[in-house]
């Protein structure tokens, strides 16, 4: 928190055009380091220094989830925290400071949030189960259009209830807390959404890839309430839901 929306803020930009700051590196940094000092036979891989170690288990890092948010001092950014064993994610840790939350989960453990002066709470998706009636996040046009998958958002966009671009890890916070039914994006690697799968899951939701499967490494993301996983698949799809 301390760079934050600091006027001394260093910002970069990598090979790929994309951002990163100080405070991704030292935030990186920090977490490998108890890392290394609590789980040292574990292997590693973090979006600023790639793989370390090999093993069944691994954590997978995003320091700074929503780095161009962060550089432009709004408070909608994470620090992504995930273990998966054998390649599946099974534990979850999101935690957004500038805004007081942290959510978390494990398999088989329920998924959980902090309510600032309560106990944690564990929290569940929505039973909504109409199309019509459901709420979605897109992340932005931008993306689905860049995928050619532009057409295909407004017409859901004219499908459901509501539509929003609420923008990186928080939607899929919003629908684990039973507040979404849709979150998708494109152009995920797997420390953007590992967190996030166990607590969508342990919630009562289900996360695959955009086309059906259960991948983090398939670079698209869609999650939903579980009651309309399907409906939404077949719709993006343009095929029947029992197809």
């Amino acid at each position: 928190m301390a760079p934050f929306d600091s006027a001394d803020l260093t910002i970069d930009q990598k090979a790929d055009s994309t951002f990163v700051t100080d405070a991704d590196i030292a935030t990186e940094r920090a977490i490998r380091e108890v890392l290394a000092a609590e789980r040292p036979t574990d292997g590693i891989l973090g979006e600023e220094f790639g793989t370390e170690g090999t093993g069944s288990r691994q954590w997978i890092i995003d320091p700074i989830d929503g780095t161009h948010n962060y550089m432009r001092g709004l408070p909608m950014w994470g620090i992504l925290i995930a273990l998966a064993v054998d390649g599946v994610p099974q534990v979850g840790v999101v935690s957004q400071p500038a805004l007081g939350r942290r959510w978390w989960a494990a398999t088989g453990a329920g998924a959980w949030t902090n309510v600032p002066g309560a106990e944690p709470r564990q929290i569940h998706v929505s039973h909504v189960a109409e199309l019509e009636k459901s709420s979605i996040s897109f992340q932005s046009i931008q993306q689905w259009d860049e995928v050619g998958e532009l057409d295909t958002l407004i017409r859901l966009t004219r499908a459901v209830w509501r539509d929003r671009g609420y923008g990186d890890v928080w939607p899929y916070m919003q629908l684990a807390e039973g507040r979404l039914e849709f979150v998708a994006e494109f152009g995920v690697e797997p420390y953007d959404i590992a967190a996030v799968v166990p607590i969508v899951t342990e919630a009562g939701g289900r996360m695959t890839a955009y086309n059906g499967e259960a991948s983090i490494t398939q670079h698209s993301a869609l999650a939903t309430n579980g009651w309309l996983h399907d409906t939404y698949l077949a719709f993006l799809h343009n095929e029947s839901p029992s197809a």
